[in-house]
């Protein structure tokens, strides 16, 4: 059976990700929301996925990394990049998600960065975006896609507020599908 999955990003108003390498705010709520959305599961014994690239990777600090209670898959063009003995590694896109074929994976999520999100919101597979939309503009290097013709307003949150930020957590279901 194939893998499908979604895609969990946090942008400012201009679709901003990043800059320099790193989330240009903090949102502890909403990284509490990205932990229990990327962990949760239904059956016992199964495990979520979390896909990202390199970049996304070093991003995270070594502290952190891999993300607990996932099973970690990063995107790497280089063989012999060094990655724990747990962590999956994938020479592409598609090859992520076919390492995942067979393992006890109830939910897979895509979380950067840019070049990744370009390859899975063009991707047949993928279902629904996670957006957690900030109300601000930043000045950000990373910018996730446009998707707003591929994918339709599911619900949304109150509006809320953390660090003098106000922001949103949105879902976005692909149009015509699943």
């Amino acid at each position: 059976m194939s893998v499908s999955f979604d895609v969990v990003v946090a942008t400012d108003s201009e679709r901003g990700i990043g800059k320099d390498g790193r989330l240009p705010w903090r949102l502890a709520h909403d990284l509490r929301y990205f932990r229990e959305l990327t962990t949760a599961v239904s059956k016992a014994g199964a495990r979520n996925a979390v896909i990202m690239g390199r970049k996304t990777w070093e991003s995270i600090p070594p502290g952190h990394r891999p993300l607990p209670d996932r099973v970690n898959v990063v995107v790497t063009r280089d063989p012999v990049y060094a990655l724990p003995e747990q962590v999956l590694r994938a020479a592409s896109f598609d090859q992520a998600l076919e390492a995942l074929q067979g393992l006890a994976v109830e939910n897979c999520f895509v979380i950067g960065g840019g070049e990744i999100y370009r390859l899975a919101l063009k991707h047949p597979r993928c279902r629904r975006l996670f957006v957690t939309e900030v109300a601000s503009r930043f000045e950000c290097d990373t910018f996730f896609p446009e998707y707003r013709g591929d994918f339709v307003l599911e619900s949304s949150s109150e509006p809320k507020r953390d660090n003098g930020l106000q922001y949103s957590f949105k879902t976005y279901k692909r149009k015509g599908a699943f």
